[in-house]
């Protein structure tokens, strides 16, 4: 038997379902508590946050918790495994393209034109002295955790909750899964663009499931729509071959890296995707489907 709950946080639905349902409100008051902890560490709609604090304070090292130490050295090797296609520091580059709040909040405003492209930085520019819990960003730099920090989110969650409770689990926040434990049959989930769409069912046992798109965190401009990711090589929204991609790997972070990467840059992931030998399903804007490293071609339409 499997027991599952879905809720909003985020701006996105969140899911936790596991196989043994007695446990399912203990495993669905961890993961909301791990999100909080991270909300208050990470969010940069907070001004309250430590990220924010460090954001400010641009140019300075500041003491930060091992929690945020954590999720900026996650976001540095996402960065370096991508070759710097997903880069924490296009922070100022996100908020010029319009998504300078939570994203309902954006889309409920009237239409407004975008900023001048903002350049990025670079994640090597970032400082984080790990044993000191110092984190500093240059100035007229921010960082935006919004690529890794969901994924770490659902990769904690999941590893966490299936040793606590002794069983399998399946945590889902937004386009990010992560499978833990040992189910006795593999999850069966909908890869689909948004949600509610159709998309193709496949199995999932363990490892990172993640799919990014720019079809959904998106607002209007007087020139059409906006959308929050980023192409670091221009500081402007990417406009790659790739709409949306979908890629599993052991981690859900890991399979996130690869995925972002493949929206923001286009063919200049895909080398790197194949390389790694992670299975994946890209849509490119005219809507024609790509399936690489194994994707699994018994996939149908859910």
């Amino acid at each position: 038997m499997t027991a599952s709950r879905t809720w909003t946080a985020w701006s996105c639905t969140v899911r936790l379902t596991v196989d043994d349902p007695a446990v399912l409100g203990a495993a669905c008051g961890e993961l909301k508590a791990l999100m909080d902890r991270v909300d208050k560490a990470a969010s940069r709609f907070r001004p309250d946050s430590e990220l924010s604090v460090v954001n400010t304070r641009a140019g300075a090292l500041v003491p930060v918790s091992r929690l945020l130490v954590d999720l900026v050295d996650v976001s540095l090797v996402a960065a370096q495994m991508s070759g710097g296609a997903v880069d924490p520091t296009v922070g100022p580059a996100v908020i010029a393209a319009g998504y300078d709040a939570d994203i309902e909040a954006v889309r409920r405003r009237f239409p407004q034109p975008a900023g001048d492209p903002r350049p990025v930085a670079g994640w090597q520019e970032v400082r984080l002295n790990r044993k000191l819990a110092l984190l500093g960003v240059p100035k007229d730099c921010a960082l935006d955790l919004g690529a890794t920090a969901k994924a770490w989110t659902a990769d904690r969650a999941a590893n966490v909750i299936s040793k606590r409770y002794g069983c399998a689990v399946l945590v889902e926040i937004g386009g990010d899964l992560r499978a833990a434990g040992a189910p006795a049959k593999p999850w069966v989930v909908t890869v689909a663009e948004r949600a509610g769409d159709q998309g193709v069912l496949v199995t999932l046992a363990h490892g990172g499931l993640t799919t990014s798109t720019r079809t959904v965190r998106r607002w209007q401009t007087p020139t059409g729509y906006g959308h929050h990711v980023i192409d670091p090589r221009t500081g402007r929204p990417a406009d790659g071959l790739y709409r949306t991609a979908s890629v599993w790997a052991p981690t859900a972070v890991r399979a996130n890296t690869f995925s972002t990467a493949l929206i923001a840059t286009g063919e200049a992931a895909v080398g790197r995707l194949k390389l790694a030998g992670h299975p994946a399903r890209l849509i490119a804007d005219d809507g024609q489907v790509t399936e690489l490293s194994g994707w699994p071609t018994a996939s149908r339409a859910a």
